[in-house]
């Protein structure tokens, strides 16, 4: 589905994507505010940088097995996503993936990743509890930036760097 092909359709609340279909190319959805619910067929490979951008009513997204590159900022300022599942086929995460997803409480990420991005997680205020995979090797800068109501996460022993102000402003993080 090519770029912007239904950008700025407010009115759109719910979508299925056909079978067949193997790339969400960037900026696709932008700013579709209406939009509540999407579904991704198992066909989908790709998902483009800010393919979900300001898409302020999406609450949830599961990430078929099939997809294994997330562009940069996909789901900047989608503020009621609540829940993301992320499949260990997934190998790379753009930078900025849930940037200020206020909402966002529940991420389960597989183990197909090698690193946290760059403000990967920047301002998700509402996120709670996160278990980093084995496969992660790095946690790069602002990855948690400001993520105000983090308690606990857990970093495996395979993480061998952690970026500047990855943690910074992480008020309740009380056990790591």
């Amino acid at each position: 589905i090519g770029t912007r092909a239904f950008g700025a359709c407010a009115n759109l609340t719910s979508m299925t994507i056909p079978g067949g279909v193997t790339s969400i190319q960037d900026w696709t959805f932008v700013s579709c505010t209406g939009l509540t619910n999407i579904s991704l067929p198992a066909s989908v490979t790709n998902i483009g940088s800010s393919a979900f951008f300001h898409c302020t009513s999406l609450t949830s997204m599961t990430i078929p097995d099939s997809v294994t590159t997330i562009g940069t900022n996909a789901f900047m300022f989608c503020l009621s996503l609540t829940n993301v599942l992320i499949a260990d086929s997934v190998t790379s995460l753009g930078s900025g993936l849930f940037y200020q997803c206020s909402s966002l409480a529940n991420v389960s990420i597989g183990n197909g990743l090698t690193a946290i991005e760059d403000s990967m997680f920047y301002e998700c205020t509402n996120l709670i509890k996160l278990t980093i995979p084995s496969s992660v090797n790095s946690i790069r800068s602002s990855a948690f930036y400001r993520c105000t109501a983090l308690a606990n996460i857990t970093i495996p022993d395979s993480v061998t760097s952690i970026g500047t102000d990855a943690f910074y402003r992480c008020t309740n993080l009380t056990n790591v």
